[in-house]
């Protein structure tokens, strides 16, 4: 069998079905390849799309997102979605075509030198040869899924593409860790995380991406109601804790992000929980002492833990459920009155009979169902929806928090859709957002998929235009020109409507759909509950 059959084997044999991308002239033997396995391939409006789309493939699966692209300038636009991947630590094979290796050393045409471009921003990058083709497929996914999770590129020059495989036994590494803790502490005596939990009167939980990729939910209720502990969520996470249940205690750095932030500085003990700091979008501002669970150390030291539990985190988890009995040290009331009082500040500024950015997110929340997926993009909007939407089970909402690029929601919206079609699925973007990756929306229309696609519309760069109005600063270089969202959406092949009240929008959301195609939402805010939330 030639090279490309032997990578396309290896992904079948990982349970990978879809690869996004945009070929190119290295690419005709690998699509040969995929197309006899029976993958299915999306060919996204660009390669930074497609790749975004791998990304968000990842997020839902826990299998590498997959992502294609031919040399040159269809590598270099794939960069950015690359390193959105390695900051949202996301598992992801990255294939690009390039010339012919006799050629490559010398010819300057479309070569670039893919191991300098993308070694900043992947865990592994290599090039892919004949006589090693299923060595380097085994060490790439074994990577790729290692933790931290992340992206792996490999070139895949003209030459090598079709060329006879010398080595291609197809033999997956393991890709899912068993791991014994290990207990690490800043003291010369072993810490005593269980003496710690007994003694402290106000422990609270912060849960982050790695608890999802562990899958650690039900060890995290566990916990949380053993202890009698209140949970909050970094974005990314948003689900691992259902946020009906009693202690969710609502999710950090979004809206509100003073009143979360304050609620922890009144804990006297911290469980980081598979917290990963690249969430983070300020300084650390907590003292208290910290207890580090997670499938990796704390080598990046942005927040101190002098204790540090490093292993599989379910089973962390309940050692310590086992170890220290009920603790009940938080009341069900006390939690209560928290998320009330959060949710007042959530709604704060709203300006009455116009459309508020909180009515979006109340509108679509209410009408569609409880396992809705949702992704969103990033701007203002985000910073609502990543506080305001109930999420109930870990992967029901997407969003870029590391790298933080604007055009993932659309992206992420088709791979949802791909990989659960018989789920609703939802996507905030603003208009800024929808006017980089609007291409997608053809690409959403031919696939014949129906997510919804929600836009939030203000004409602006509301991000930067509130920073420019703190500084007394003209709104200059952020106004977006109007949009009608409607007949972009028709010229795309999707349905579309323009909205400016609660009422209309309600309408279009409870209204009849067709099933093979989007439904775009152009809504028509008012952008003043940005100012009193941010």
């Amino acid at each position: 069998m030639n090279t490309s059959q032997v990578i396309i084997d290896y992904l079948a044999a990982a349970g990978i079905r879809h690869i996004f991308g945009y070929p190119g002239d290295p690419s005709v033997e690998f699509l040969e390849a995929a197309r006899r396995e029976g993958m299915s391939f999306v060919l996204g409006s660009r390669e930074g799309t497609a790749g975004l789309m791998a990304e968000a493939y990842g997020q839902l699966t826990g299998r590498p997102g997959v992502c294609l692209s031919t040399l040159g300038p269809g590598s270099t636009n794939l960069v950015n979605a690359v390193a959105n991947a390695y900051l949202d630590r996301v598992p992801m094979l990255a294939i690009s075509g390039q010339i012919e290796r006799k050629r490559e050393p010398y010819f300057t045409h479309q070569v670039v030198d893919h191991n300098r471009l993308f070694a900043p921003i992947s865990k592994w990058t290599t090039a892919v040869q004949p006589n090693t083709v299923a060595t380097i497929m085994r060490k790439a996914l074994r990577i790729a899924t290692a933790e931290r999770p992340g992206p792996v590129h490999l070139t895949t020059a003209a030459d090598v593409v079709g060329a006879e495989a010398s080595d291609s036994e197809v033999r997956l590494p393991p890709m899912r860790a068993t791991r014994t803790p290990q207990i690490f502490s800043a003291g010369a005596a072993p810490a005593d995380p269980v003496k710690q939990l007994k003694s402290a009167r106000r422990s609270v939980i912060l849960a982050g991406i790695s608890a999802v990729w562990s899958g650690a939910t039900a060890s995290l209720v566990r916990l949380a109601e053993t202890l009698g502990a209140p949970v909050v969520v970094a974005p990314m996470a948003k689900g691992v804790m259902p946020e009906d249940h009693p202690f969710y205690a609502g999710t950090l750095d979004m809206a509100c992000n003073a009143f979360i932030w304050n609620f922890l500085k009144g804990a006297d003990l911290l469980l980081a929980v598979g917290f990963d700091a690249v969430e983070l979008i300020k300084p650390w501002p907590l003292t208290m002492p910290t207890i580090h669970i997670d499938t990796v150390p704390n080598t990046d030291q942005i927040y101190q833990a002098a204790t540090e539990i490093v292993g599989d985190i379910p089973g962390i988890l309940e050692a310590i459920v086992a170890a220290t009995g009920s603790l009940d040290r938080w009341s069900v009331a006390e939690v209560a009155a928290h998320r009330k009082k959060l949710r007042e500040l959530y709604y704060a500024g709203r300006v009455s009979a116009r459309l508020n950015p909180t009515d979006v997110v109340d509108a679509v929340r209410t009408l569609m169902p409880r396992d809705t997926i949702v992704s969103t993009d990033v701007g203002s909007h985000k910073l609502l929806v990543g506080q305001g939407w109930a999420t109930y089970a870990p992967r029901g909402l997407l969003m870029t928090n590391g790298l933080s690029s604007m055009g993932f929601s659309l992206p992420a919206a088709i791979a949802a859709k791909l990989v659960h079609p018989d789920k609703q699925v939802v996507c905030f973007i603003g208009d800024g957002g929808l006017a980089m990756v609007q291409g997608e929306l053809r690409v959403a229309a031919s696939l014949n998929i129906d997510p919804i696609v929600v836009v939030f519309c203000d004409n602006s760069l509301n991000r930067i235009e509130l920073k420019q109005m703190a500084r007394q600063y003209p709104n200059w270089g952020t106004v977006i020109e109007p949009t009608d969202i409607s007949m972009l959406a028709r010229a795309m092949g999707c349905d579309g409507v323009d909205v400016d009240s609660v009422k209309a929008l309600e309408a279009a959301l409870a209204g009849p759909r067709a099933k093979d195609r989007p439904l775009v939402i152009g809504a028509r805010i008012d952008p003043a509950q940005y100012v009193a939330q941010f």
